[in-house]
């Protein structure tokens, strides 16, 4: 026994149920083409506005998810080319030339010649040396740390700050970068 057809036509979807049901597949095929989550969600709706456009257009309903992946895909592509075009070739470099600074070598010598002449003096004054000017302590917290007043801690820098100007090999180095009453006070 057959049943009799009653050939009624189907109702194509609307859009909106369409996007209601297929929006988390083309979110999938949207995050498949971007790396951030938002930029999927953007292409995502920028592909459903053109394809609600062309809504009336489209004969079969049923090749709808091939229309938005196309429109998806096209619209990624035509982003990627816009930002493609932001980047061109020049001659120059847009970079300013780097200001020529102090030779790392010859602070370095300096350095090394200023520590070399620090350990020449007498003990009590290499550690007021070192405790006020690589350490940066005050003179008060030099004296406190050293159990002196902050009178014997500023004639002891003051004498061995001059010691340190007539080393020979200081001046030596010091000379052609930075004045030698410069130097003894880094």
């Amino acid at each position: 026994m057959t049943t009799p057809r009653t050939d009624q036509p189907v109702q194509p979807p609307t859009f909106t149920s369409y996007v209601q049901a297929r929006g988390a597949v083309l979110l999938r095929a949207a995050r498949s083409l971007t790396a951030n989550p938002s930029d999927a969600e953007d292409l995502l709706q920028t592909a459903l506005t053109k394809t609600y456009l062309a809504w009336e257009r489209i004969e079969d309903h049923r090749a709808v998810d091939g229309y938005v992946r196309r429109a998806l895909i096209n619209t990624r592509t035509s982003l990627w080319r816009k930002r493609r075009v932001d980047e061109f070739a020049v001659e120059e470099l847009p970079e300013p030339d780097p200001l020529p600074g102090p030779d790392p070598g010859e602070q370095q010598a300096i350095r090394d010649a200023m520590w070399r002449a620090v350990v020449k003096l007498p003990a009590r004054q290499r550690a007021m040396v070192v405790l006020r000017y690589y350490e940066d302590l005050s003179e008060a917290s030099t004296a406190e740390v050293l159990g002196v007043s902050v009178g014997t801690v500023k004639s002891a820098v003051s004498r061995a700050l001059a010691k340190l100007r007539e080393d020979e090999e200081l001046a030596d180095v010091a000379r052609p970068a930075t004045p030698v009453g410069m130097v003894a006070a880094a």
